[in-house]
This record gives C-alpha cells, sequence and structure tokens, in this order.
C-alpha cells in the first residue's frame, strides 16, 4: 500500500513535465510528509488538453453521504479494480497521475516498534503514481483520488508486500486514456533495478512532523 509519500517537484515544473495547464491553487511544495486526506497534485486529461489540478487524497464513493461515511480510500488494488463498486466506473473513465517523489513504508520489529523506510527512485526522477478520482458532493463537487497498487516487486518485497503502481513516461497517455484502450495491462510491478529504499527517522511517524531532514537516510541503519 502506500500511506504517505514526499513531493518536492515544482508545480511549474510539474505543469511542464507533464504539458499540463496548472490549476491555479495547487498544493505547497515541496511537502515531505503528505498524508491521507491532503490535497495532492494531479494530472488528469480534459477536453482539450492536460489539467494538474489538486484533489483529497482519499477517494469518496458518490454514495457516501458524509467523507467519512466509510472506510477512508486511500489505495485502489489493481487485481480488484474494475470489480469493487467504489472504483470500476473511475477504472473505465476517470483515470489519473498523482505526482510524487518518493513514499514511506513500514517494517516492524518483534516488539511492535513501526520502523519508517524511504522508497524512491533511484535515477531521481519524480516518481509517478497511477490513479483513479472521483468528484464528490451534490452543490460543490470536490475533486478526490486514490493511488492504485500492485504486488511490490523483488526491489522492495522485503519491506512491504504491495506498493503504488508507479508508471513510466511513455505509460502516461495510456493510463490517462490518450492512447486508446489497454490500461489493464500496465496494471502489475513494475521492472526491478529502479526502486532504492533506505531506513529514516521515526519521526515521520508523526503526521505532524515536516522538513527535508523527514528523507534523509538514517545514520545507524
Amino acid at each position: 500500500m502506500c500511506g504517505r509519500f514526499a513531493v518536492t517537484l515544482p508545480s511549474d515544473a510539474m505543469a511542464q513535465l507533464f504539458e499540463a495547464r496548472p490549476a491555479n491553487a495547487l498544493p505547497d511544495v515541496p511537502n515531505y510528509n503528505v498524508c491521507p486526506t491532503n490535497d495532492v497534485h494531479v494530472v488528469r486529461s480534459g477536453d482539450t488538453d492536460r489539467q494538474l489540478l489538486p484533489m483529497r487524497w482519499g477517494f469518496i464513493p458518490h454514495w457516501y453521504k458524509t467523507p467519512t461515511d466509510g472506510p477512508l480510500l486511500i489505495n485502489a488494488r489493481a487485481e480488484t479494480l474494475a470489480e469493487k463498486p467504489a472504483f470500476r466506473s473511475a477504472c473505465r473513465e476517470r483515470r489519473c497521475l498523482i505526482v510524487g517523489t518518493g513514499f514511506y513504508e513500514w517494517t516492524k520489529t518483534e516488539e511492535g516498534k513501526r520502523l519508517p523506510w524511504y522508497i524512491h527512485r533511484k535515477d531521481g526522477a519524480p516518481m509517478v503514481f497511477a490513479g483513479i478520482w472521483q468528484d464528490w458532493g451534490r452543490d460543490d463537487p470536490a475533486p478526490t483520488c486514490a493511488i492504485v497498487t500492485t504486488g511490490a516487486n523483488d526491489d522492495i518485497g522485503h519491506i512491504h508486500k504491495r506498493m503504488p503502481l508507479i508508471l513510466e513516461p511513455a505509460d502516461w497517455p495510456l493510463w490517462l486514456g490518450e492512447a486508446g484502450h489497454g490500461a489493464a495491462k500496465l496494471m502489475q510491478p513494475g521492472a526491478t533495478g529502479i526502486l532504492d529504499a533506505y531506513r529514516v527517522d521515526p519521526e515521520v511517524n508523526s503526521n505532524r512532523a515536516h522538513g527535508a531532514h523527514l528523507v534523509e537516510p538514517l545514520a545507524e541503519a
């Protein structure tokens, strides 16, 4: 799964990278501790161009009467994405890209202590997650999103059994629906040898923690 991530790429650089038209009110960057329900940077295809805009991280199905009417849906499993009532329409019609730099995952000691790891691309490129989105609410619809996950590949399987679906630039048009049908073939773990992981300070266990030091390698790890 993916429960926290970092994003450091400036918004104008994102717009240039994705050839997208930026919205006026994008989330502040850098953010080294993006948490569920935060607004995140999302790229989606519009009628005439790509759009870079903020969305709430936490997909809200249309039948929820309030945002807390059911489970907080920050992730959506690729294996069941097309079947789950909450996600199947979005899987077909509302796919997006969610922009990050790296994400956090945790292992546990025998005593139950949570040990955080920071996972990032070895080449230093932005980490682009496959996502789905859904407008929620009648009077003033708010866009919400979830990160699609797959089984972990060998790069990080020793840390966690799940990972975000990470898309390469050549895959973006197909996932966004710009290159026709066939996005289902992308829903599998990516190639190995792309990701690196290292332990970071447990301070990131708090959703109130902020700052670049959160992604620095732990000296004694």
